[in-house]
C-alpha cells in the first residue's frame, strides 16, 4: 500500500470511530493544562491527575505560582517524575509568563518554548490542543505508531516524523491526528508487544504487513 492510501485510510478510520478524540489530562483553562503538559514528561496521564487538583487548589493561575517557592512546589508534586527539576521549570514558567506575557498562556510555538520546562513537544500540546492550530506533538507514543503503521519513513527523531506528518495529513486533521496516535499507541500498538490481534487498522498497517502476513506468505 502506498504512503498516502496509508494516510488516507488513517484518517479516514479514526475520523470516524474517534472523532471527539482529546487529551486525557485534567485540565480547565490554558494555564492549568500547560502545568499537567510539563508534569507529564515521563509520566503516565493517570499520575498526573492525581496530583494536579491539590496543586492548582493551591497555585490556581500564574501568579501564584509565580510567588509561590520551588520547595513549596515540590511537595505537591513529589509523587511524579524528576520532581525537583519540575518543580524548579513550573516556578520559572509561571515567573515568564508574568514578565513576558502578562500570564496568559501564548499561543505561538516560538513563544512557548521560551518558558522553562517547556520543549516542542509541550509547545505542539499547547498550540493544537488550546489553539486548534495545526500543530504535531511528537511523544514517543506518535513516533513508535507512526512509523509502524507507514505513516512515516526512515524518520529517526520526533522533529523528522512531526515534518513528514504535517506534510501528509490534512491541515484540518493535523490537531485530532495527535491523540489519535497517542490514544491508539497507550491502549493498543503498545510498545514492547503490541496487540496486533485485537488491532483494528492492521489492513493498512505497514508493522503487520511486515511481521505477520510476510511471514505467513
Amino acid at each position: 500500500m502506498l504512503k498516502k492510501q496509508r494516510y488516507e485510510e488513517f484518517v479516514k478510520y479514526f475520523s470516524t470511530h474517534n472523532p471527539d478524540a482529546q487529551t486525557e489530562l485534567n485540565y480547565s483553562n490554558p494555564y492549568e493544562l500547560l502545568v499537567a503538559v510539563i508534569l507529564s514528561a515521563q509520566c503516565t496521564d493517570k499520575r498526573i491527575n492525581q496530583v494536579t487538583p491539590r496543586l492548582f487548589e493551591r497555585f490556581p493561575d500564574a501568579p501564584s505560582l509565580a510567588s509561590g517557592t520551588v520547595d513549596e512546589v515540590f511537595t505537591y508534586i513529589r509523587s511524579v517524575s524528576y520532581p525537583n527539576n519540575k518543580a524548579k521549570h513550573l516556578v520559572g514558567m509561571a515567573n515568564k509568563l508574568m514578565e513576558e506575557f502578562q500570564g496568559k498562556v501564548p499561543e505561538k510555538v516560538e513563544d512557548l518554548i521560551k518558558l522553562p520546562g517547556v520543549g516542542r513537544k509541550t509547545a505542539n500540546v499547547i498550540s493544537s490542543v488550546v489553539y486548534n492550530k495545526p500543530a504535531m506533538a511528537v511523544d514517543t507514543h506518535v513516533f513508535r505508531v507512526s512509523n509502524r503503521l507507514g505513516l512515516t519513513s526512515r524518520a529517526t527523531t520526533p522533529l523528522a516524523v512531526e515534518k513528514q506528518l504535517v506534510k501528509h495529513l490534512p491541515k484540518e486533521t493535523i490537531a485530532i491526528a495527535h491523540h489519535w496516535l497517542i490514544l491508539h499507541g497507550r491502549y493498543i500498538c503498545v510498545a514492547r508487544r503490541p496487540k496486533c490481534e485485537e488491532c483494528p487498522i492492521t489492513y493498512f498497517c505497514k508493522y503487520f504487513e511486515t511481521h505477520y502476513l510476510n511471514k505467513k506468505s
